[in-house]
């Protein structure tokens, strides 16, 4: 079968169809560098514009560079342009090429039309080769030092274009100093811009090495600096006025009337037509007004007039940057906008990004003086075509009834929400009517009338669903149906996948059982029924079955100890999210110092040894075959050494009027000595690194208090108990009845001793094993008797 045709295409004149048109162009430009005929020129720019258009649109056209070099030997200054611009991209890719415009370059920098020696400069700065760089001082030195205006404005930046390419060279040739003298003497305003922003950059750069450098930086904010520049300023341009203003919210004034001078000065500034050079104005009487408070809030009635303004005018990215910064300062004094109010009003035609910004400025504007007109103008967005605009305003008004202004009005206006029969703002609203009826339960009747018309089949996002099942739970005496709806909820429990909506309906079944029990009956034991049994566990749910890979789990989508016999479960069972630690590795150098992370493993942090004492009989070698429940329970009754040199610890009463009601109890010894770092760090690899060098210096049984029984229903709850008392977890894991944690502490006088904990929490035998190792193992005692002081207060203080 033969290959399809091939679709013939005419050459575009701005593209080559082939290498062949660059070798004709090369010869060309060949032909044309010599010639002298009339309308040369002409052709030269014909080809040359078909050279820079090729190379603008990607294609290779570094093989043409000698030609056209060759062909810049010219007085036509859009030649000369173009020329430059064709160097300037090939020349730092191609340095030996670039050595070949040296000569041209240095030569039209010589040469009597000021454009083409500026031209000329500004090229050769921008070559970027580091070996070039001694044949850029000469010309900088000569364009710094130019009669013209536009030469010295090039050379001014073109020493910063040099500092970046070689520091040292720019430092040796003195050209720093050259620039602070054409600051502060030259009578062009754009020279001294641009010398200003080359010493600030050259300066901030070299302060961290250079004494010198670090005080010509601090004297840019001398007094007579500053006032040599505010004195100018109206003949800078708009990018020099801003650099400057810039520089002056730097400046601290000696005293008040030295701000209210300079504040004078700028006053024109605020009415510039550049959205620009009016924020920069602003921040400088902003913060040269943050000390004088009275002064501060009339700086905030002054600038409102010249921001609102600008936020009227240009285009809508103009407008949202302008709106941004007056959202900050609304933000900051809602009150002072707060009767300018209409200004935030949202445009027809403004993009979603604007009036997002303008709803977040009403509601935060909003007062008891103008609640309904605000109110009343976000009920017109709530039917706008613009979804998230309506669902913004909705929450929006919300916002504002929640703020105790005007509720009354706004109460019936979501009710009024919740007849328009469009999804979205049913959905908005039903959250909206949650939070009001916990701030406002007198509102219940009449919110409960109109939400009771609303079918749950037509609610359909999770936190709208949730809201509206949580009224028919807390208000089911007023609802006659909400016991059916809660049943026909549950009866779809497989076809709900929000997790938040699930458990609101068991809220919500429970508190309509405890006030309607016979109707509710049957719906309150399907839903325990079927959250017993709902495999949507979470993440952590996820990850344990994933590591149960290859067995039972996986069919089942439930780890195993949901459906294995509480005595083939094994001691501990642990939480999956181990963060960076790995077992059996060392800890990469990324992991966060005391990062807080989850044992995967009942042998982590353990040296090969305890593993191999602490691991009970295993199947075919499988690491995920725990032993019997009681063959581990004699495992560590054989790992707990005795701890006759520490006596037994039992809670003891917090002071003697303890035992008024004479049960003999003794007062509780003092507290032990030993003071422990609260901001103790050490990182998962050294703690590893230790926990395998140091022999165990004490091991010991505790009792545990029922109330510490009762309120470990999460690791997490432990790890917080125990940093309090300056103890920090640095692993932990596990599933009721079994714990597993390890913490560390560090003494306080000494940063060097560490101490290292293993603790086996068990909540069924209300014991908690004890096991520590120090580098001081003579602060052991000291440190076990407050570690247990600290675990006796769990679920109590």
């Amino acid at each position: 079968m033969a290959p399809p045709a091939q679709t013939q295409r005419s050459a575009s004149p701005s593209q080559p169809s082939g290498k062949g048109e660059v070798s004709d162009l090369k010869l060309q430009l060949r032909q044309l560098a010599g010639s002298r005929a009339p309308g040369t020129d002409d052709s030269k720019r014909d080809l040359f514009k078909k050279v820079i258009s090729y190379m603008t649109i990607g294609i290779d056209v570094s093989s043409l560079f000698s030609e056209m070099v060759m062909c810049s030997a010219t007085s036509d200054i859009v030649l000369k342009k173009m020329c430059y611009l064709y160097v300037g991209n090939y020349a730092k890719g191609n340095p030996d090429l670039a050595l070949l415009t040296i000569n041209f370059l240095q030569r039209d920098c010589r040469d009597e039309d000021p454009m083409i020696r500026g031209l000329a400069l500004r090229s050769l700065c921008s070559l970027r080769v580091a070996n070039l760089v001694e044949y850029l001082v000469g010309p900088l030195g000569l364009g710094l030092k130019d009669k013209n205006s536009y030469v010295r404005t090039v050379a001014a930046i073109g020493v910063l274009k040099l500092y970046c390419i070689s520091a040292s060279t720019c430092i040796d040739a003195d050209f720093t100093s050259m620039l602070k003298t054409l600051m502060l003497n030259d009578p062009d305003a754009q020279v001294v811009a641009n010398c200003l922003s080359s010493l600030q950059e050259i300066w901030s750069l070299e302060a961290s090495t250079s004494e010198e450098a670090s005080r010509e930086r601090e004297a840019l904010l001398s007094k007579p600096v500053i006032y040599y520049f505010l004195n100018r300023i109206k003949e800078f341009s708009e990018w020099a006025q801003c650099l400057v203003l810039d520089l002056v919210s730097k400046y601290v004034p000696a005293d008040s009337n030295e701000i209210f001078d300079i504040m004078n000065l700028l006053e024109d500034r605020l009415q510039h037509a550049n959205g620009a050079v009016v924020l920069a104005t602003i921040k400088v009487f902003l913060h040269m007004t943050l000390s004088m408070t009275d002064v501060h809030q009339q700086v905030y009635e002054r600038i409102k007039a010249p921001l609102l303004t600008l936020v009227s005018s240009g285009s809508p990215e103009q407008s949202y940057a302008v709106l941004s910064h007056l959202h900050l300062l609304v933000m900051r004094a809602p009150i002072l906008f707060s009767s300018d109010y209409k200004h935030f009003y949202c445009q027809y035609n403004e993009p979603s990004y604007v009036k997002k910004l303008k709803l977040d400025m009403l509601t935060a504007v909003a007062n008891e003086s103008n609640t309904y007109e605000i109110v009343t103008e976000l009920c017109e967005y709530v039917a706008n075509v613009d979804v998230p605009i309506a669902r913004e305003s909705v929450r929006a008004v919300g916002k504002i009834a929640l703020q105790q202004y005007d509720v009354n009005a706004i109460v019936d206006r979501l009710l009024q929400f919740l007849e328009m029969e469009k999804d979205y703002v049913t959905a908005e609203t039903l959250v909206l009517v949650k939070d009001l009826l916990r701030k406002y339960p007198q509102w219940s009747h009449d919110c409960i009338a109109v939400v009771g018309n609303i079918s749950s089949k037509n609610v359909q996002e999770p936190k709208a669903k949730a809201a509206l099942i949580w009224m028919l739970g807390e208000y089911s005496q007023d609802m006659l149906d909400a016991p059916y709806v809660l049943e026909s909820l549950i009866d779809n429990w497989d076809e709900e996948h929000s997790a938040e909506v699930r458990l609101h309906l068991l809220t919500a079944v429970l508190k309509c059982f405890l006030r309607r029990p016979p109707e509710t009956q049957r719906a309150l034991g399907a839903a325990l029924a079927a959250g017993l049994s709902d495999s949507h566990q979470g993440s952590e749910i996820k990850d344990r079955i994933f590591d149960e890979f290859n067995s039972l789990s996986v069919v089942y989508q439930k780890p195993s100890y949901m459906f294995t016999d509480k005595e083939h479960r094994g001691p501990f069972e642990f939480s999956e999210e181990i963060g960076n630690l790995s077992v059996g590795e060392e800890i990469a150098d990324t992991v966060t110092p005391a990062q807080r992370v989850e044992a995967s493993d009942n042998d982590l942090l353990l040296s090969t040894s305890e593993k191999e004492e602490n691991r009970g009989p295993s199947n075919n070698g499988s690491a995920y075959s725990a032993p019997a429940y009681d063959t581990a329970l004699q495992i560590q009754s054989e790992l707990t050494v005795s701890s006759s040199s520490l006596p037994s610890y039992a809670p003891q009463p917090s002071l003697p009027i303890d035992d008024l009601l004479g049960l003999g109890l003794s007062a509780a010894p003092s507290p032990p000595p030993l003071k422990l770092n609260p901001k103790a760090v050490l990182d998962p690899g050294t703690f590893q690194r230790k926990w395998g060098q140091l022999t165990v210096s004490s091991s010991q049984d505790c009792s545990i208090s029922p109330q510490g029984v009762a309120a470990l229903s999460t690791p997490q709850v432990l790890q917080k108990h125990m940093q309090g008392h300056s103890i920090h977890c640095i692993a932990s894991g596990g599933q009721a009845p079994n714990f597993k944690f390890f913490f560390f502490a560090q003494k306080a006088e000494e940063p060097t001793t560490f101490f290292l904990v293993q603790c086996l929490y068990n909540t069924s035998s209300a014991q908690a094993q004890i096991k520590i190792k120090a580098d001081d193992p003579s602060t052991s005692d000291a440190f076990a008797i407050l570690f247990q002081s600290a675990l006796s207060k769990f679920g109590i203080s």
